[in-house]
């Protein structure tokens, strides 16, 4: 049975009804695949792509065309989740005619079905509320914002005290009223997301941040491809990286001893067809 389109009206479903929402990321045509065959309802080309796929030292490095060429390999990989976009770094800062026209591009130029953009500053309120009046479905995203991660002393879990724990709520209810239809909370303690999850009408996703509508892990880490320690809040499901390592060093090995390629690794011709070329090849050097 082919499974149905996820839609945002399916999604509200899906929280309403308490079945867990499934996100993860995808960055490419074959990570796209993975996401589109392992039946996920939504698949985020996320800024995380910056580090994991591109080698930038972190998200805010990585550029609007570099995210847009992300995201068109991984729509031709994707028809039943829904498509999210990151918006990067730098691509709404200016203005909300910039944020609308960089959403915008998304839509046009990469499929997306919604955006995602992080924060909750009297800026980025305004900066969604103009998307949304675009007609473009946002995500928003409180907590952890990695690309302001500085501003909020670096990449740790955010909500650990009263005050900051009101201050992320309050972000959250701003990004609801704004206008997003989901809200992904990052890097913040379970007990306080279940008491935001109470004051808001829309699902929330979270990502160290126990259990709540859905949930979402960047692809990479959760198949063991991403190197070094993982965040706390990772579950490593699979140790895909050190089976391509082991695999690639097999190839090498092989390789060096003559060992590949093998003769069932050959397209086999008859002996005529070998005589051929050589009466062929021994002419041509008769001419020189």
């Amino acid at each position: 049975m082919t499974p149905s389109k996820v839609t945002l009206r399916r999604l509200r479903e899906l929280a309403a009804e308490g079945t867990p929402i499934v996100m993860v990321t995808a960055y490419d045509f074959a990570s796209g695949r993975v996401a589109e065959r392992a039946g996920v309802d939504i698949v985020l080309v996320g800024d995380s792509g910056a580090q994991v796929v591109l080698g930038h030292p972190d998200t805010t490095s990585v550029t609007l065309d570099e995210m847009l060429m992300l995201a068109k390999a991984v729509r031709r990989a994707v028809r039943t989740p829904l498509l999210v976009c990151d918006l990067p770094f730098g691509s709404t800062e200016v203005s909300d005619e910039q944020a609308v026209t960089t959403s915008v591009r998304f839509v046009h130029e990469a499929g997306a079905e919604a955006v995602k953009i992080e924060g909750a500053s009297p800026a980025r309120l305004s900066r969604l509320r103009a998307i949304v009046d675009a007609g473009i479905p946002v995500v928003g995203h409180v907590g952890l914002t990695p690309q302001t991660a500085t501003a909020l002393g670096g990449l740790r879990a955010q909500g650990r005290t009263p005050d900051d724990a009101i201050r992320v709520a309050g972000d959250a209810l701003a990004v609801q009223d704004a206008g997003a239809f989901a809200l992904v909370i990052e890097a913040v303690p379970s007990d306080v997301v279940s008491e935001i999850r109470r004051a808001l009408r829309i699902p929330v996703i979270g990502i160290g941040a126990g259990t709540a509508d859905g949930q979402v892990l960047v692809q990479h880490d959760l198949l063991g491809i991403t190197e070094g320690r993982a965040p706390v809040f990772v579950k490593r499901y699979a140790t895909i990286g050190d089976a391509m390592v082991e695999g690639v060093e097999t190839y090498a090995r092989e390789g060096r001893e003559g060992a590949f390629p093998a003769p069932e690794n050959e397209y086999p011709t008859s002996a005529e067809v070998a005589a051929a070329v050589r009466e062929f090849l021994g002419t041509q050097s008769r001419r020189k």
